[in-house]
């Protein structure tokens, strides 16, 4: 059943489940119309650029929601062990559990990557630059948190990928239980030559 739409920021939501569900291409003006409840005419009025414009907006509500629940939080939180613990957990409900397409992730890999490069780009960079910020206040070297953060996220988005494809969320669990043994840090590894931790 349609959400009630009273202002563009409603329609979001179901503006991106359309757009999960179908890719750009395949999301007609009959699937987003009856998903959000709008005619074409009120479409037009919220997103006078189309499809386009739609996906656009989805892409910035999601990147909004990364920088408040995630980025943020691994950036400028203190404790750097908490806020990489609220990463998982907060990113296993937001893809509920493997079970929701990353909708960034689609739009990488499709023939509209170029068409949204920024935001795409934006949004891989902006995750594995806060993770590694996090993994450095643990106490590990820029390099290696630098390599770390990009496999993490690349877990993360390939258990997505293999979770939906296998139909078992358990897949995607498992991808998130090993990362919160691989970003566990309990810094007693040092390097006696150098004074540094060694990993």
């Amino acid at each position: 059943m349609a959400r009630m739409v009273a202002e563009r920021s409603d329609a979001i939501a179901s503006l991106a489940e359309v757009f999960r569900e179908h890719g750009y291409e395949g999301a007609s003006l009959a699937l987003i119309g009856k998903a959000t409840g709008l005619g074409k005419g009120s479409l037009y009025h919220f997103f006078p650029n189309g499809k386009e414009e739609m996906v656009r907006a989805v892409l910035a509500d999601i990147e909004q929601w990364f920088e408040d629940s995630v980025y943020s939080p691994l950036r400028d939180g203190e404790d750097a062990d908490a806020a990489i613990a609220t990463m998982l957990k907060e990113t296993t409900k937001y893809f509920r559990s493997g079970g929701r397409v990353c909708l960034v992730g689609a739009l990488a890999v499709a023939n509209t990557r170029d068409l949204f490069a920024q935001a795409i780009r934006g949004y891989f960079v902006g995750w594995v630059d806060a993770l590694q910020a996090a993994l450095v206040r643990q106490g590990r070297d820029v390099e290696q948190a630098r390599i770390l953060s990009e496999d993490a996220v690349l877990a993360i988005q390939g258990a997505i990928v293999l979770s939906r494809a296998l139909d078992d969320p358990a897949v995607f669990q498992r991808a998130i239980d090993q990362l919160h043994g691989r970003l566990a840090f309990d810094g007693t590894a040092l390097d006696n030559s150098s004074g540094k931790r060694s990993f």
